[in-house]
């Protein structure tokens, strides 16, 4: 049988962030895996500062690739996200960040460079959601953004800003958490109006408001427990102050009930009895719209996002393709 020629081959694009990929690691990964799949050169695009990586994508999806490689942090993979929706061109991510909160979510591993290429190349591919944020802002200027996992507007966003990137390279997320802590203990209340699914503006008082589309966390969080990544839906989180010591309530029903009591048969009976849906609120939503009367922080799966007026979207169900292994299961 004739070898199949070159320009018939299928081909897979590789778009990284220079400082946090491996990239001979990576190499040699995609080299063994795209010779034994039988396909064509890869083509390798840095990711460019300004934008995270959106430019790089679509120049690859311009040039053909069959499946992009998306490495880098979560940031690296929000933007080649955000250029492959609704292309029907595979996501596989290869992840080398902080959180890496979609990976997470995808069950995929963290630190196995050959496990993540292999499913590139030989995966099955998963449809899954995405979430749409249309920004506002006080100058009246207007941008739309996609998310994989959180968008956030409130005291999770200040915390991301005040974030010291020194504290961040030393000990990964938990730096988020630190600045969390200090922002809920000092900051006040966000003065927040809201709809769901086109529903009557209401008012409420938060700490933060977050919209989400997968739920885990790193350290086995679950902060939105019945969040699925291909239901046609988002979960929008509200953590409400109530009292002096609110934020206490908040982190034991996020990290003690969420992240320990769900993971088994009894905690899940102690979660019914003791239930406070008063400090953290939990809806389901197609659409979602957030106003605040001056600026605030908005951050999109942990990146910091500018100050915005208003925040709305919705859900665009199926709109992204991934590459898994089927041997990938989420554990919390």
């Amino acid at each position: 049988m004739p070898d199949t020629p070159a320009h018939y081959l299928p081909s897979a694009a590789v778009v990284y962030h220079p400082l946090k990929t491996d990239l001979a690691a990576l190499r040699a990964a995609v080299g063994q895996y795209e010779q034994s799949a039988g396909w064509g050169a890869t083509r390798w695009y840095e990711t460019d500062a300004d934008d995270a990586g959106v430019r790089a994508t679509r120049q690859a999806v311009a040039d053909g690739a069959n499946v992009v490689l998306g490495s880098g942090g979560d940031g690296t993979v929000r933007a080649v996200a955000e250029a492959l929706r609704g292309t029907g061109i595979p996501l596989a991510i290869v992840p080398q960040g902080t959180g890496n909160l979609l990976a997470r979510n995808l069950g995929a591993p963290l630190n196995r460079i050959d496990d993540v290429v292999r499913a590139a190349f030989t995966g099955r591919n998963r449809p899954i959601d995405l979430g749409i944020a249309r920004i506002v802002r006080a100058d009246e200027t207007e941008s739309e953004h996609v998310f994989l996992v959180l968008a956030g507007m409130g005291l999770d966003a200040r915390a991301i800003s005040a974030t010291k990137s020194t504290l961040k390279k030393r000990v990964g997320w938990l730096a988020y958490v630190d600045a969390g802590v200090r922002t809920m203990i000092t900051d006040r209340p966000l003065q927040i109006h809201y709809s769901v699914d086109r529903s009557a503006v209401k008012p409420l008082s938060v700490y933060t408001v977050m919209i989400g589309n997968c739920g885990l966390m790193p350290g086995g969080v679950l902060l939105i427990p019945d969040a699925e990544l291909d239901d046609g839906k988002l979960d929008v989180v509200a953590l409400r102050p109530l009292g002096p010591f609110s934020w206490l309530r908040i982190w034991n029903k996020i990290g003690w009930e969420n992240g320990v009591l769900r993971r088994s048969r009894a905690g899940r009976k102690i979660i019914d009895l003791v239930n406070d849906t008063r400090s953290v609120s939990y809806l389901r939503a197609e659409r979602y719209a957030l106003a605040v009367p001056k600026p605030e922080p908005i951050q999109l799966d942990g990146d910091d996002f500018g100050y915005a007026l208003t925040v709305t979207g919705e859900v665009d169900p199926g709109a992204l393709v991934v590459r898994v292994l089927p041997e990938w299961h989420v554990s919390a």
